[in-house]
């Protein structure tokens, strides 16, 4: 009775999980970094990860990017393009990456009969 009960549950499991589709983590990536650079302010100076800046150069082919977004999120177009000039495209580029990423959880195929 009790392997009945432990093969019909595993069953039912497996259905379940079938079903489910992996929700993927770059998706909560760049998801959490954009509603973190949406709340920051772009004019404070910030921990930063950028190897180049931690090392001790000046430059870095990257720096201002965030601060460029952040400067948009905030309306502010001319300020982020002084940051950093690919800064509208660098947003529009995450932006489309999250759409794709999202689109096999919100647009389901509806499939048609024809008549």
């Amino acid at each position: 009775m009790r392997n009945k009960a432990l093969a019909l549950a595993s069953k039912l499991q497996i259905h379940r999980m079938k079903h489910l589709k992996p929700f993927p983590l770059e998706l909560l990536f760049w998801s959490c970094a954009l509603v973190l650079l949406a709340t920051s302010n772009a004019n404070e100076h910030h921990f930063t990860l950028c190897p180049l800046a931690n090392l001790g150069f000046e430059w870095c082919p990257g720096c201002g990017l965030g601060r460029a977004i952040t400067a948009l999120f905030h309306g502010e177009v001319l300020a982020s393009i002084k940051h950093h000039w690919l800064g509208i495209p660098a947003l529009a580029l995450m932006l489309k990456r999250m759409y794709q990423l999202s689109k096999p959880f919100f647009h389901k195929k509806l499939k048609y009969k024809q008549i």
